[in-house]
């Protein structure tokens, strides 16, 4: 009797230890999964939600989260406005689920920030560049390079007309923090 006790206790410790030892090999592959994760995973599933962005240069942003790219967000701020936010220019984001999407698609991971311009392009809507010093520029996009975008600077509210632009201005891609627009 004894002995079925000493066997049944030291069963009860193995399938214990097992226990833990899966539950850290659990914990570990979790830690593992998330430190892969980049912001865009972490974004993906708040699609259709409210945020707030904090970017660059002071800019507040606040508004239904309505697709991402890469390394861009599209934000319908409500009344007509949409902007464009390059995504190394967020400092911060609030209104976040806690869940995660690692995945990308493949169309929709390759969907640059200079594709996202190229449509501005293409639309010849007068924007309001933001810029990471904390100026704006309204402007209407013209051409969309490797690591720069070519304005036409005229004044806020027109349409690019000859008579209209101020002047044309050469920004990198780096300088820029969102292009919101009317839509």
């Amino acid at each position: 009797m004894r002995w079925q006790g000493l066997f049944a206790d030291l069963e009860a410790q193995a399938e214990a230890l097992e226990r833990a030892e899966r539950a850290a090999e659990v914990d570990e592959r979790a830690r593992i999964e998330v430190g892969a994760l980049g912001i865009t995973d972490r974004v993906r599933p708040s699609v259709g939600a409210p945020v707030r962005l904090r970017c660059a240069g002071g800019l507040t942003l606040n508004g239904t989260l309505i697709q991402t790219g890469p390394d861009w967000l599209l934000v319908d701020e409500g009344a007509g406005r949409e902007a464009v936010v390059a995504l190394r220019a967020v400092v911060a984001i609030g209104g976040l689920g806690r869940w995660s999407d690692p995945d990308r698609g493949a169309v929709g991971s390759r969907l640059g920030l200079r594709h996202a311009l190229r449509g501005l392009v293409r639309d010849r809507s007068p924007v309001l560049v933001y810029l990471v010093d904390g100026s704006t520029i309204a402007a209407t996009l013209d051409r969309v390079g490797a690591d720069f975008v070519e304005v036409a600077a005229h004044p806020l509210g027109e349409t690019r007309r000859r008579g209209h632009v101020r002047e044309m201005q050469l920004l990198t891609l780096g300088s820029l923090v969102a292009v919101r627009r009317q839509v």
